[in-house]
């Protein structure tokens, strides 16, 4: 019986700012064109932190029982290190994609903004069967595309128009830097995992594109929010503030650069993710003062 510790590890908090990032410069985004509403983007944020928390007991149940993850380097999964049963991870997944769904029908009804049913339905498939079902998309190197458009223009997109009913170039300028600091965490990810995910076949892109082609697609990633930055910055001048969070990125980027492996990438993970908050936060300021 896994302890609560193991089940909130299980949860994957680092991922946390995935889900919260894109809501947050969807609000900023909002505010810019005098759409703001609170209990909008509360359900929005509920959403989305329902849905990769059940993204990831998913993925920990998927990978668990096709024993992709016995030999794993980085933090604890339920399944693979035999912590919790199966079944218990696997209710816990559909547990919280459920969530997800009720709450996300919810926002639509609600809100009156009907064609986000597909969207949703989309999303919720998505979870699934990024490492689920018999071929997942995941094992074929299209995880980071998933990512882009489900934690990126989705999300900041379907946060700006459930309450707006349209969406705004900076909007779209923000989808794309957010989908590219969130691809950027599991890019991150899975140049960690290259050795172990090549035994057991998972074709992850990283995998596809190797150690030195996976090492300098991270750094694109990270690099393309702050060219939106630039852009947005000549018609909000106030966004150019977010310029300042690539400090926060020389950390993780020195791990890129110098050949970090295993246990020395895991932290790149949570630095990506904290940048990706940083400037959404401070966008989404600029936006809304803006």
């Amino acid at each position: 019986m896994a302890t609560v510790t193991q089940w909130i590890e299980g949860a994957r908090p680092r991922t946390l700012p995935n889900a919260v990032a894109p809501v947050v410069a969807g609000v900023g985004a909002a505010i810019g064109i005098d759409a703001f509403s609170w209990w909008k983007s509360l359900l929005a944020l509920l959403v989305a932190l329902a849905l990769i928390i059940g993204v990831n007991f998913a993925n920990d149940y998927s990978d668990g029982i096709r024993g992709t993850d016995e030999n794993r380097v980085g933090p604890l999964r339920l399944v693979g290190s035999g912590a919790a049963a199966p079944k218990a991870v696997l209710a816990a997944a559909l547990t919280s994609l459920g969530v997800a769904g009720l709450l996300g029908l919810a926002l639509v009804i609600l809100s009156g903004r009907w064609w986000l049913l597909l969207m949703g339905a989309v999303c919720l498939f998505g979870a699934w069967f990024y490492t689920g079902g018999k071929k997942p998309y995941g094992y074929s190197g299209l995880g980071e595309i998933a990512v882009f458009v489900f934690f990126g223009l989705a999300a900041v997109l379907g946060t700006v128009y459930v309450q707006a009913g349209t969406v705004s170039w900076p909007a779209v300028g923000c989808a794309v830097a957010v989908g590219c600091f969130s691809t950027a965490v599991l890019t991150a990810n899975n140049l960690r995992d290259i050795p172990t995910d090549r035994e057991v076949g998972k074709n992850t892109l990283a995998v596809r594109l190797g150690d030195t082609g996976t090492r300098r697609f991270y750094l694109l990633l990270v690099g393309v929010p702050y060219l939106v930055t630039i852009l947005l910055g000549i018609a909000h001048p106030l966004a150019l503030i977010s310029l300042v969070t690539a400090v926060l990125l020389v950390t993780p980027v020195k791990a890129i650069t110098g050949g970090g492996t295993g246990p020395g990438l895991i932290p790149v993970l949570r630095d990506t993710g904290l940048v990706m908050l940083a400037w959404s936060v401070l966008t989404a300021i600029a936006l809304a003062l803006g």
